[in-house]
């Protein structure tokens, strides 16, 4: 291989190109004078690019010497090419290699940035990634990480997950335990509580098996929800909160009447949601945000389509009278130039219902026990099952109940058509229905009134 003083003026006038048919890199050795460096050289291209190198063996490694590229020629001159080289020489005869040096750097650089990573960074990654997921997150998981994102982590959302310590997550899951989101709550708040730590938990899995250093080891090497909340805060059964039998015409009746006074159009419509959710035992969650393109009242058969339920299963319901009653009085109602999709819309954010809590007010008094939107759901299996005498099995159906999987199970969902269940749905409804009106009768006489009330229509 060719020697060469390298200096500028030999570099610009002898260091040339190959020139041959099929030309290769030349490799230009310094030699001549006092400053040669050996293992110091001039790789020179075909197209004329030139780039200084360095090549040497590292103490007490065996196998051929290592060759480094120190730059470009311009960005560097030859004396600072040099001084380059000689401070790659010097490591390698430490044992140093600074390929490994380099590699080392550049995973410290690449472990403080993932360091820096925020906790609202991590769950968006992890919102979005499907990787592991046989189904997209529904949007309903995506709206309770938001919720505690910004309620119960709002302190920590934009600071970087690898600070949230042990301490910090036993500090704020006592505090919810105790008070509640603003720390004030009598009883606290323990099913939210829980909620948003196994939340956290699965945040900093995802955390522990996507961000890794360049051994594949991840960086995070902790939970700390996992090493901290050892048992889950136990909560008190709800599986004996449901309206009771002797209450449910009065619970109807407090709703009709309610409606019928109603003022607002918001108060009309939060009436109206949970009127339906006691006819059909429907999710909140599924019936809040019903838009009309789903629903069939002109039909034969009236019926309601969830393209994407919680039990992933597109399915489409049965309506009963009752339920088409309120439904079409809404769609009558509806202001001219009202374009909402929902049938209980709303001006929040998301467009439709998301806490009738006033309506639940009245009616857990009327019920004498305080209710939810999910009582309802047990109570319409009551009122199905043991009031009405429908097979279990077809009043789970008509409300979409999750169930253990078994033939008989799989072969009803997938093969009978919901639409036969029309007469069971009817019959909750004129239950339901006849009940109110009983309460009514009741109503009038201890009001002194010598009215009879007529059916409780909706």
């Amino acid at each position: 291989m060719p020697q060469l003083k390298l200096t500028k003026t030999n570099i610009d006038t002898k260091a040339l190109p190959d020139t041959a048919e099929k030309p290769n890199d030349i490799l230009y050795w310094d030699a001549g004078h006092d400053r040669a460096l050996k293992g110091f050289g001039l790789r020179v291209t075909p197209t004329g690019k030139k780039v200084f190198i360095v090549q040497g063996r590292v103490k007490g490694v065996d196998g051929p010497a290592a060759r480094f590229t120190i730059g470009q020629y311009g960005a560097f001159t030859p004396e600072l090419a040099r001084d380059e080289a000689e401070e790659i020489l010097r490591s390698l005869k430490k044992g140093l290699d600074p390929r490994e040096q380099a590699k080392e750097a550049k995973a410290a650089r690449e472990r403080a940035k993932v360091q820096q990573v925020t906790l609202r960074e991590v769950a968006e990654a992890h919102m979005g990634d499907n990787s592991r997921r046989k189904l997209p997150l529904k949007q309903s998981s995506r709206d309770t990480i938001e919720r505690h994102l910004k309620t119960t982590f709002a302190a920590w959302q934009d600071q970087p997950i690898f600070s949230i310590t042990r301490d910090m997550v036993r500090d704020r899951y006592n505090e919810m335990l105790a008070g509640g989101l603003s720390g004030e709550r009598e009883g606290g708040s323990p099913g939210q509580a829980n909620q948003a730590f196994q939340i956290l938990r699965a945040i900093f899995y995802y955390a522990m098996d996507n961000y890794r250093d360049e051994k594949d080891e991840p960086i995070l090497k902790r939970n700390p929800v996992r090493d901290t909340i050892k048992r889950w805060q136990q909560l008190k059964s709800r599986e004996d909160r449901r309206v009771p039998e002797s209450k449910v015409g009065a619970v109807w009746h407090t709703l009709t009447t309610a409606r019928a006074s109603a003022v607002t159009k918001a108060d009309r419509a939060r009436l109206d949601l949970v009127m339906v959710l006691m006819l059909t035992g429907f999710r909140f969650s599924e019936a809040a945000a019903m838009t009309w393109d789903r629903l069939k009242l002109d039909a034969d058969c009236p019926t309601w389509h969830l393209p994407d339920p919680k039990s992933r299963r597109a399915v489409t319901l049965p309506l009963s009278s009752q339920a088409v009653a309120i439904l079409k009085r809404r769609r009558d109602e509806r202001e001219d130039g009202d374009e909402s999709p929902f049938v209980f819309p709303s001006w929040g954010k998301c467009g439709h219902i998301k806490d009738p809590r006033g309506t639940f007010k009245s009616v857990s008094e009327a019920a004498g026990l305080m209710l939810s939107a999910h009582d309802f759901r047990r109570t319409f299996i009551d009122v199905g099952n043991d009031y009405c005498g429908i097979d279990l099995l077809r009043v789970q159906m008509l409300m979409q109940h999750s169930m253990k999987k078994t033939v008989t199970t799989e072969h009803y969902m997938r093969r009978f058509n919901l639409e036969k269940l029309a007469p069971a749905i009817q019959q909750i409804g004129d239950y339901i229905e006849e009940q109110g009106r009983l309460a009514g009768i009741e109503a009038a006489i201890a009001a002194g009134e010598n009215v009879i009330p007529m059916a409780q229509r909706a």
